[in-house]
């Protein structure tokens, strides 16, 4: 879901009310009914961070509401807050044409339903898991920018799992978001490229800034880009009333150091994006397994989240418990355990 700056990802999807009490958990059976995405999950405090997912993006997050703001643009199945990935088919590299996305296919558009299949949801209290096997952003025989899709089936083999955690100590107001992908076997690749998290913004938040952590978190005007650098981004409304900052583990990748932190803003379709990216090369093959990655995902106005960030760099990083290893950044697992350790 690394998009080209002329195609924004588009869905919607009905909603299947199934809720336990607190707790939301179901599993997927071979010929059962499909599971049903809608689950709320909050943050502590008084001014509490609320995370909704649906059915109609198979459990991918619709919307991310603080102090009475919506964070989260959600209009087709390409926007939201969620994951993605790009590979080459051992071919040219072209964005799109083989792309698993979690909320579903563009084919998908602003109907009810998505072409990705929720396996698992759990929401409890503050806490969310999902995990869904991502439809090709494009059918097969269709086109990206006059690039035919490499997929030759509408849903791909390859997995998603997340876990969402709104608030940790010290920092309720930081929602903990691991993403982990699942290559399958039986693919062969030589570039892979995550995108480990993006954010679909409604327009208003305009102001696009980089906080600079060796800086003290000075926080510095980002053009409207498309494109990446290697600091954590911060989308602002005007005055900064409203923020949001990703802060991502690791960054950036071996091989890619002057990327990592992706900005789009696409004025005709009023919407901001902004993403994380881990990209891997490997002459000989990307390995099947399991990929982990780690984010922050930061909300309150400007300045709390220019606090967050750098706290959260200065403090936080060093010392976090990077266990278990399929949550972990591949450049940190061990080699003999996970197989994108191995650097290109």
């Amino acid at each position: 879901m690394l998009c080209h700056p002329l195609h924004v990802k588009q869905v919607t999807k009905s909603a299947i009310l199934c809720l336990f009490g607190a707790i939301f958990w179901t599993c997927a059976a071979q010929g059962a009914e499909p599971i049903a995405g809608d689950a709320t999950i909050r943050g502590p405090g008084e001014k509490p961070i609320v995370i909704t997912t649906t059915s109609r993006l198979a459990g991918a997050i619709h919307s991310l509401t603080w102090n009475g703001e919506e964070f989260i643009d959600s209009v087709d199945h390409g926007r939201q807050l969620q994951s993605a990935s790009n590979f080459d088919c051992s071919r040219k590299f072209i964005p799109e044409v083989f792309n698993p996305t979690e909320a579903g296919s563009r084919a998908d558009h602003v109907g009810n339903r998505s072409t990705s299949k929720l396996l698992m949801i759990e929401a409890k209290g503050n806490s969310l898991t999902t995990k869904s096997q991502m439809a090709f952003w494009l059918l097969p025989g269709e086109k990206s920018l006059g690039n035919l899709a490499y997929n030759e089936a509408p849903l791909s083999n390859h997995l998603l799992e997340k876990r969402v955690t709104i608030g940790i100590p010290g920092f309720p107001q930081v929602i903990e978001y691991d993403t982990i992908f699942t290559v399958p076997e039986g693919e062969h690749h030589t570039l892979a490229q995550f995108e480990t998290l993006t954010g679909y913004m409604p327009v208003k938040f305009e102001k696009f800034f980089t906080c600079d952590i060796q800086n003290q978190g000075q926080l510095e005007v980002l053009g409207d880009g498309p494109g990446e650098q290697t600091l954590p981004i911060i989308f602002a409304t005007e005055h900064g009333e409203h923020a949001m900052g990703i802060y991502a583990l690791d960054q950036p990748p071996p091989d890619f150091e002057h990327t990592g932190y992706g900005r789009f803003r696409f004025r005709a379709e009023r919407v901001v994006k902004w993403n994380a990216v881990y990209r891997i090369r490997k002459t000989e093959g990307i390995s099947p397994g399991k990929y982990g990655f780690r984010h922050y995902v930061c909300v309150g106005t400007r300045d709390d989240v220019r606090q967050m960030i750098l706290k959260l760099a200065t403090e936080l990083a060093p010392r976090v418990d990077r266990h278990p290893l399929d949550a972990l950044p591949p450049s940190l697992a061990p080699a003999d355990q996970n197989p994108a350790s191995k650097t290109p």
